[in-house]
């Protein structure tokens, strides 16, 4: 289980603790103001202070440690101003654990055209009204101090896939920048601020990102510009490109990545946090992860089966419903059928994660991801 170490301990600085590695898999703890908690940890999205469908309540009975909430959809609303005056994010949501907003670089390469992005900033358009945006590094670290969360993010462009070696060198120069005076502008003693480490799919780039950054002394380091549309090989290198450069007394979180595979292939390279809409958008569309595979519960298989979506899964949806029933609410447009394959999906991801902790501490990682990898069926 992901287990609460110790509770809010006060203001203070995230720390990581490595106790356990298996290869370069990572055993450790992370402190913070909301508690400790083991790693390697697979981290919920929040988009807008909230995990979509589930409550706090559901997070807790999942084992969820550290949640993520987006900066860009929280400043446009309710805005940080208000979140604030509710007495920041925890608050504002009830959730006592970690929480870790991002950046709003992601936005930068969703909703910016290029000739947008200048060095002062990234003017783009608000997907709620049209209005007219500009996002600075320095705003950027303003708001997330606003919403006072554990963990903020530097700002960055996160480099589209394919990218030219003169763009992504271009935007990696530009994103140090926009990291340093992030730091410069950041101003709140109850969080921890993170670098990102961009490059692109070029080793040298990776290289000068990750060592610049960690002589700005970051209190942990993400890999980003990941995920994007390149293929697993292509994902897989740039994070061996970037991670052997990062301090082993720091946590090292992959950016935007939730598939069971590449959570096994993360940790076999070092990292120690991840963070994904996968499994929730997943439930909303009626799959489910299990052990074999992912599943389409749309399948008409699925109609008069009255077994659990997993048997060996021990989330509230598995131990109370069947397929059978989670097919029909999911036919039926039910909000109910989607609350329950997001329970199952985040449960499923969090075991994995709480059995990889466990295999490395007993020094057979290598062997739990073969089995794990022999038995899961890519669809």
């Amino acid at each position: 289980m992901v287990e609460l170490l110790s509770g809010r301990s006060g203001s203070m600085k995230i720390k990581y603790n490595l106790l356990h590695q298996d290869g370069k898999a990572r055993y450790g703890t992370l402190e913070t103001n909301h508690g400790t908690f083991e790693t390697p940890m697979f981290m919920p999205v929040g988009t807008q202070a909230t995990v979509k469908t589930l409550d706090c309540r559901e997070l807790k009975e999942i084992n969820s440690a550290v949640i993520l909430a987006n900066t860009y959809h929280l400043w446009l609303r309710p805005s940080e101003d208000i979140v604030n005056k509710a007495g920041g994010l925890h608050s504002f949501m009830n959730y006592d654990r970690p929480i870790l907003t991002d950046s709003g670089g992601f936005q930068v390469f969703s909703l910016a055209k290029p000739k947008d992005i200048t060095e002062e900033g990234v003017k783009f358009k608000s997907h709620l009204n049209g209005e007219n945006l500009f996002l600075t590094p320095e705003k950027s670290i303003e708001i997330q101090n606003k919403l006072d969360s554990d963990i903020a993010m530097s700002f960055d462009e996160c480099i589209p896939y394919p990218a030219t070696y003169e763009y992504a060198k271009r935007s990696t120069e530009r994103t140090l920048r926009w990291a340093i005076r992030g730091k410069n502008a950041f101003n709140n003693d109850n969080q921890s601020l993170f670098g990102i480490v961009q490059g692109g799919e070029y080793e040298d780039l990776r290289y000068w990102s990750a060592k610049e950054l960690v002589k700005l002394d970051f209190d942990g380091y993400s890999i980003g510009g990941t995920s994007v549309g390149e293929d697993k090989e292509t994902m897989y290198k740039m994070i061996d490109y970037a991670i052997k450069y990062l301090p082993s007394d720091k946590p090292r979180y992959l950016m935007g990545v939730g598939d069971p595979i590449d959570l096994f292939e993360g940790v076999m390279r070092g990292v120690d946090m991840f963070d994904c809409v996968h499994p929730t958008r997943l439930a909303r569309h009626g799959h489910a992860f299990t052990l074999d595979g992912k599943i389409n519960m749309k399948n008409a298989k699925y109609k008069e089966d009255f077994t659990s979506i997993d048997s060996e899964c021990d989330c509230y949806c598995c131990k109370n419903y069947t397929k059978a029933y989670i097919r029909h609410l999911i036919v039926a447009n039910e909000t109910l059928g989607q609350r329950l394959l997001s329970i199952h999906n985040l449960r499923f991801l969090i075991k994995i994660m709480e059995n990889i902790r466990k295999s490395i501490q007993n020094d057979r990682f290598l062997e739990y991801k073969g089995e794990f990898m022999n038995r899961y069926k890519i669809k």
